[in-house]
């Protein structure tokens, strides 16, 4: 205990940098993701071919990505550039999935009602087929943003990586204590904010909270 109260200000400063580079590229991810999703679910042939593009970039090694990407971008190797482009491109590789499922889960009689009232493309899909394919895309979502968070870990590997650097730092100095508070941080970080997600999406989603209570009435 003394450890922390003795690095305190380095334990909120790693906080910091680990939710900067682990929420900006899911910010980022789904950014990208809501557009491309819509576009596949508009050219189905599209689908399938995304979803397979986004598992094969899930499937490269964070490691080799962080160090390759310098070279691609032009950035400095210590830039938190590196480590959100990384993240940004795993997130969308997730979450496309969730969005063009979610998109897909609207019921063929709301989209047509939606038009039959006179309802615009962009119109119906801000206040009609995103309402409606939240929970699908927060499944995903949440998932993106544990993943993140483990994975902003790795990038101490080039020296930027939030509480990755107290693994880093126990493990140079043989010392227990850094390793044992990152593990214990990054676990409760992921936790807080998947708590964070399901409560965005309830907000998000009120007239499931009146549904479920009358499902239950009339069961």
């Amino acid at each position: 205990m003394s450890w922390v109260g003795d690095n305190s200000a380095l334990i909120w400063e790693q906080l910091r940098e680990h939710l900067y580079l682990a929420l900006i590229p899911m910010v980022l991810g789904l950014l990208i993701s809501l557009p491309l999703g819509y576009v596949a679910t508009r050219f189905s042939w599209l689908a399938n071919p995304l979803v397979a593009l986004g598992g094969v970039l899930y499937s490269l090694p964070s490691i080799a990505l962080f160090i390759v990407l310098p070279a691609i971008l032009g950035t400095q190797i210590l830039s938190p550039v590196n480590i959100i482009v990384a993240l940004t491109i795993y997130a969308v590789s997730l979450l496309i999935r969730n969005v063009i499922d979610g998109l897909r889960s609207v019921p063929e009689e709301v989209l047509q009602a939606a038009v039959s009232v006179g309802y615009g493309t962009l119109r119906r899909v801000l206040t009609v087929d995103l309402p409606i394919a939240i929970p699908v895309i927060f499944t995903g979502l949440r998932v993106v943003t544990v993943a993140n968070i483990s994975m902003v870990s790795v990038g101490a590997i080039i020296g930027i990586g939030g509480f990755g650097e107290l693994f880093t730092t126990g493990f140079q100095q043989d010392f227990l204590t850094p390793i044992v508070v990152g593990v214990v941080l990054s676990l409760a970080l992921a936790l807080v904010c998947d708590i964070a997600l399901v409560g965005l999406q309830r907000l998000l989603t009120p007239w499931a909270r009146v549904i479920s209570p009358l499902k239950e009435a009339t069961t």
